[in-house]
């Protein structure tokens, strides 16, 4: 019933977005006796904002399509390197003669397209060869397709890196942590030649008993039925995935919201301001960031009320509880691949010593296999995209990629 609610306010909601949209950008344009009109300087700028506000489907383009390598500009094209039901695997290829290390970058299931990793992407993209896993929105995967649990992710991880074949590296962000050191773990336990030669896991929740967050505490605050009962709908019969029962994309992106309301209040009034004081580039900025932000997608409920319960309140895998078809995953019986956890010293939604808690895990690994890194000043976000993931966390992913290729 809520995602019907929704679709009806949206609907209601479209047509005053879309006026709002024009009149902002017919009141920007001067017109003979603008000044003596009566219309405040500052509406155009109101109504911008609240065209702004709105949520989509849509998936961005990432929009990679030249890389700087030295002195040379190369042309980037985006290829489907492998296509399934639930995820394409996208392949970033260039034209370059030297062999770069191949990288899978796992990007999280969690509302957002695998876009919003665009930064992180560029940054590894000149001197790495990359590939990601983009998710598709559930609500556009027909029930014919199946379900997709906690499984069936690792499963998908498991094949990607054997389809990809010895020597790729593997780098999950945030949410997937767990399934990518489970995946890797799984294939060390059966010896499987494509294990990865390094794993960096990037603010992930392993261990969320660790430091709790609101987010952690939220998760265990009531039993796992109250989360199939009030945050579970099903799919409205106008998508491909119909009758498909999902944790809806503006759920997530509301939790999140938040979580860090006073933040995003502030952005909203800072974009207003720009846009009254003709400070286009300043506006823009804080737009580009809430169109990718507010472009959400819907996820399996099976694979999100899986995660809830596995994840954030048994602590499955660093109580050893965590299966995979029958099988007990066992990251200490990992021994060949180097391990890089980073965590944020800031970060409000996967707080310092959960990912960390991985290296205690792979208990398998030699001491000279293991890197952690607390990257000061910045919060959850900061830690795969800006200026300090660029400049100061990124150095520390190439070289243990480098290192152990």
């Amino acid at each position: 019933m809520i995602y019907h609610a929704y679709e009806a306010y949206e609907r209601m909601m479209a047509p005053l977005q879309w006026l709002a949209q024009q009149a902002a950008h017919h009141l920007a344009q001067p017109w003979p006796g603008m000044a003596e009109s009566g219309w405040p300087p500052s509406w155009p700028a109101s109504l911008s904002v609240m065209a702004q506000a709105r949520l989509t489907h849509a998936r961005p383009e990432f929009g990679i399509d030249r890389v700087t390598i030295g002195n040379r500009e190369l042309a980037v094209r985006e290829e489907v390197a492998l296509r399934r039901p639930f995820c394409t695997l996208l392949h970033f290829a260039k034209d370059i003669a030297a062999t770069q290390p191949r990288v899978l970058i796992v990007a999280p299931l969690s509302g957002h397209f695998a876009t919003l990793l665009r930064g992180t992407v560029s940054t590894m993209l000149p001197e790495h060869d990359v590939y990601i896993t983009d998710w598709h929105d559930a609500r556009e995967i027909p029930l014919s397709c199946g379900v997709f649990g906690l499984e069936n992710f690792i499963e998908y991880l498991i094949g990607f890196i054997e389809h990809l074949g010895p020597a790729t590296h593997v780098v999950a962000i945030c949410q997937p942590a767990v399934a990518a050191l489970a995946a890797v773990a799984v294939m060390a336990d059966a010896d499987s030649p494509a294990v990865p030669p390094s794993l960096t896991l990037m603010a992930g929740p392993i261990d969320t008993r660790i430091n709790p967050t609101e987010v952690n505490r939220f998760a265990t605050s009531r039993p796992i039925q109250w989360f199939a009962l009030n945050t579970i709908s099903m799919v409205p019969t106008l998508y491909a995935g119909a009758g498909r029962p999902v944790y809806p994309g503006f759920l997530q992106l509301s939790s999140f919201m938040s979580l860090n309301s006073a933040r995003h209040a502030k952005a909203w009034r800072d974009m207003f301001e720009h846009l009254a004081h003709g400070d286009a580039k300043k506006a823009e900025a804080i737009k580009t960031f809430y169109d990718e932000y507010f472009a959400v997608m819907d996820m399996p409920a099976e694979f999100y009320l899986q995660t809830v319960y596995q994840i954030f309140q048994q602590h499955a895998l660093p109580r050893g509880k965590l299966f995979w078809h029958g099988r007990r995953v066992e990251p200490r019986a990992i021994a060949r691949t180097a391990l890089l956890t980073i965590e944020g010293e800031r970060d409000d939604i996967c707080a310092v010593g959960q990912t960390l808690a991985a290296q205690e895990l792979c208990s398998g690994l030699r001491p000279f296999m293991k890197t952690h890194r607390v990257q000061t000043g910045v919060g959850h976000y900061g830690v795969f995209s800006g200026r300090r993931w660029a400049n100061e966390v990124y150095p520390v992913v190439r070289d243990v990629i480098h290192v152990n290729d």
